[in-house]
């Protein structure tokens, strides 16, 4: 059995991971690290866990952490996980990082969105952790940056279309819709119930949100030119589930045929990309709890643009689920290993 631990246990994605490694056949859970809840049980934290796992939270330094699993996923803030990953990358320990801080291959990019890099030597070591662009360098990886959830729905949606020059990069248009779940467990007024419930309102608009240069990375290694887009976030009154509906102006006249195959034969063979019949569309209620990415598209020839529907769960795809895919693959396990299950319903 693997040892795995869960550093940042606390949050909703500590949680999905809890929910996901719990029922892994390959994984033992044994640790899960938490300042605030030190001492309590983790099915005490997360109450679905009860007689899941006998797990306490514990508050460990880096030493005593790093005796205690083969394999880290770190599930805290960005600036957190840069003071603990380097430690554990030399003890010779695998890690998954859910944070920003290697994602940005550039040192000087992440800075001007975050703050000052105090490991930036594991930058370059770092590989992305989107399976289904970068499978065999996650394969051989120690370090893996586990993308955004709003990286990961867009990107998604976007690369068959890129990689094979069917639209105008100029003209990419993104409007994103998220749960509430991605603004984090930490109490907040944003986030309190009656904030979000019977509203829907857009944030960080103008191109300031800290996805940005992510997605804009990834989209400018596919087209094999630089990227920029219009990317808006909205906040949707729903626990979890991001939709990103993407707009781009069409280079060739193509038919819906003709982009379905290419669809088809990028993500065939992919076992949680989705693809949706003519006519069908993603929804975020078909996608919880899962790790499945569903797209669906169209093309409106008035305007010559293609419009690409994604759907992901933003906490299983678009965090944990992702997380334990990307394990799966580090570690020589089946990457579908502990993540078969059918999204909710209803």
């Amino acid at each position: 059995m693997l040892r795995a631990a869960i550093i940042g246990a606390s949050g909703y994605t500590g949680g999905e991971l809890s929910r996901i490694l719990c029922n892994h056949p390959e994984i033992e859970l044994t640790a899960a690290t938490s300042r605030q809840y030190a001492g309590k049980a983790l099915s005490e934290v997360f109450p679905n866990l009860l007689r899941k796992t006998d797990l306490l939270c514990e508050n460990l330094s880096v030493d005593e952490l790093s005796e205690r699993a083969d394999l880290f996923f770190a599930a805290v803030p960005h600036k957190t996980a840069m003071d603990l990953v380097p430690q554990l990358m030399q003890d010779g320990k695998k890690v998954v990082d859910l944070s920003a801080d290697y994602r940005l291959r550039d040192v000087a990019t992440y800075e001007e969105w975050y703050q000052k890099h105090s490991s930036p030597e594991f930058i370059a070591e770092a590989t992305y952790g989107l399976p289904e662009l970068y499978r065999e360098q996650i394969k051989r990886a120690r370090l893996v940056a586990n993308p955004g959830c709003y990286p990961t729905s867009i990107i998604l949606g976007l690369a068959p279309l890129l990689q094979q020059g069917i639209i105008d990069p100029s003209t990419i248009i993104v409007d994103s819709k998220s749960g509430a779940t991605g603004a984090g467990r930490s109490a907040s007024v944003g986030s309190l119930f009656c904030e979000v419930h019977d509203g829907f309102r857009a944030y960080k608009v103008g191109g300031t949100h800290r996805h940005l240069p992510e997605i804009e990375q990834e989209l400018t290694v596919l087209q094999k030119s630089d990227v920029k887009i219009s990317f808006t976030p909205h906040l949707l009154p729903i626990s979890r589930g991001i939709l990103s509906t993407t707009y781009a102006n069409l280079n060739v006249n193509v038919s819906y045929e003709s982009v379905h195959q290419i669809y088809t034969d990028t993500y065939q063979d992919e076992p949680f990309i989705r693809l949706l019949p003519k006519g069908s569309f993603p929804a975020t209620q078909h996608v919880r709890g899962a790790n499945f990415c569903d797209i669906g598209y169209a093309i409106d020839q008035r305007t010559n643009r293609i419009i690409i529907v994604s759907a992901i769960d933003n906490i299983v795809k678009g965090a944990a689920g992702q997380a334990v895919q990307n394990m799966n693959l580090m570690c020589g396990l089946s990457e579908t290993c502990g993540l078969e299950g059918a999204p909710f319903f209803p």
